[in-house]
């Protein structure tokens, strides 16, 4: 049963990181789209908009691994209620 726990758990911290890198690039596309077609602005600004969403998926990727490195490194401390420090 732990290795199901494992597995599932896995897969939640999986499907987060691929939703938390792809929504910023999404985002700011969307929002360069609605800008674009609301106040005419120039089509250019897609390149800054996608570059922009890029560096953020990139960013949280980056947060995420240190993330998964530190807690990989560090042994999980499990203290029952009478075992104070």
């Amino acid at each position: 049963m732990e290795g199901l726990y494992k597995v599932l758990e896995d897969l939640v911290w999986l499907t987060q990181l691929g939703l938390s890198i792809i929504m910023p690039p999404l985002l700011c596309l969307g929002g360069c789209w609605w800008a674009v077609t609301r106040w005419n602005w120039p089509v250019w600004l897609y390149i800054p908009a996608l570059l922009l969403g890029l560096a953020a998926g990139a960013q949280t990727f980056l947060s995420f691994a240190r993330r998964m490195n530190r807690r990989a490194q560090k042994p999980p401390s499990r203290r029952g209620f009478n075992q104070h420090l």
